[in-house]
C-alpha cells in the first residue's frame, strides 16, 4: 500500500528520509508553456512577486510553497536589481512569519535551486519554502555551533557592503560556495529593519552577478537561508546567514560527490577556498 508521505529514521545513523511516492509522479517539465509565466497553470493573473502551495509537496499538510521572483520568464535574480530583490525578500519574511505561527511549523527553510544541475526543471526564476515540523539536523547543529560570520578573516571575505558580508567559507564542501550574513546578528527575516532588507538585496544581487560572471556565463547554483526557528523559546543566539553553493569546479565541468565522500562523510574540494574568494572579489 502506497503512503503519501512518511518520515522515517535510520535506525544507526539517525538519518530522517521523507518517503514521498506521490512525488514520483511529478512532470520533470511542462507539457504547453510555462506554468509560472502570466497566463499559466500557476499564475493566471499579472503579478511582480507571487506565491502559491507547491502542487507536488514533499512535505504535507500544506507546508511546501512556492515563490515567484518576477513575471519576467528570462530574468535572474541579480537582473531584478535592487528593488525586484526587496519585493522577494519580503514576501520571504512574509511568508516566514505566516508559516512560522502554525503550531505545527518548527522551521520555516527557504531555498532555490538554479539551473538543471542541481534539479531545477523550470527554468523561470522561483525559489521554494518547505515549513518543517522540527529542526532539520543541518541547521540545528549549525545552531548548537554558535555559528556566526568571522569578521577577521579577510582573505575568505569576498562582498564587503556596509552592514552585510559575504565570505567563502573555511572549509567548503562544494567547490563554489558564499556565505552572506549582516555584522551584527539578526536572528531571523521578520526581524530584519527596512535597512537590514535594502542591504540584504543590494548583497545578493551584487553576489549572484559575480556568480555568473566568474565564468562568463550563467552559472547552476543552490542557496537556501539559514534562520532562527520558529518555536517559542531558545535559540535566542541564531545568526541569520544565506548559504550559496555551485557544483562547478570549473566553467561547465561539474564536481560529482564520489563514493568515498558519501562513505565517509569527509570532503575533497578541488578549489582553495581563499582562492575563490579573492577572484570573487576581482569581479566587483
Amino acid at each position: 500500500m502506497q503512503r503519501s508521505h512518511e518520515t522515517r529514521v535510520d535506525p544507526a545513523l539517525g538519518t530522517v528520509v521523507h518517503v514521498v511516492g506521490t512525488r514520483q509522479k511529478r512532470p520533470n517539465l511542462p507539457s504547453t508553456g510555462c506554468p509560472f509565466c502570466v497566463g499559466g497553470l500557476e499564475a493566471p493573473d499579472p503579478y511582480d512577486v507571487y506565491w502559491f502551495p507547491n502542487r507536488w509537496p514533499a512535505i504535507p499538510d500544506d507546508r511546501c510553497e512556492v515563490v515567484l521572483y518576477t513575471s519576467d520568464h528570462d530574468a535572474t535574480f541579480f537582473s531584478l536589481g535592487v528593488a525586484g530583490a526587496r519585493k522577494v525578500i519580503d514576501l520571504w519574511a512574509d511568508r516566514t512569519e505566516a508559516l512560522g505561527k502554525r503550531e505545527d511549523v518548527d522551521y520555516v527553510l527557504v531555498f532555490e535551486n538554479r539551473g538543471p544541475e542541481v534539479g531545477a526543471t523550470i527554468a523561470h526564476p522561483h525559489g521554494q519554502i518547505y515549513a518543517y515540523d522540527h529542526v532539520p539536523t543541518r541547521q540545528k547543529r549549525r545552531l548548537a555551533g554558535g555559528w556566526k560570520p568571522d569578521l577577521e578573516a579577510v582573505d575568505r571575505i569576498a562582498v564587503d557592503h556596509d552592514a552585510w558580508i559575504a565570505a567563502v567559507p573555511f572549509a567548503p564542501t562544494f567547490p563554489l560556495a558564499v556565505e552572506v550574513a549582516p555584522k551584527q546578528r539578526i536572528a531571523d527575516l521578520p526581524s530584519m529593519s527596512d535597512a537590514d532588507r535594502q542591504g540584504l538585496a543590494a548583497m545578493l544581487v551584487d553576489v549572484l552577478a559575480r556568480f555568473d560572471r566568474l565564468y562568463e556565463q550563467p552559472i547552476p547554483y543552490m542557496m537556501w537561508l539559514n534562520q532562527r526557528p520558529t518555536v517559542r523559546e531558545g535559540y535566542d543566539d541564531a545568526w541569520f546567514n544565506i548559504e550559496i553553493v555551485s557544483p562547478w569546479r570549473s566553467a561547465g565541468v561539474q564536481r560529482f560527490i564520489a563514493a568515498a565522500e558519501v562513505a565517509s562523510e569527509e570532503y575533497f574540494n578541488p578549489l582553495v577556498p581563499e582562492d575563490v574568494a579573492a577572484r570573487l572579489r576581482e569581479l566587483g
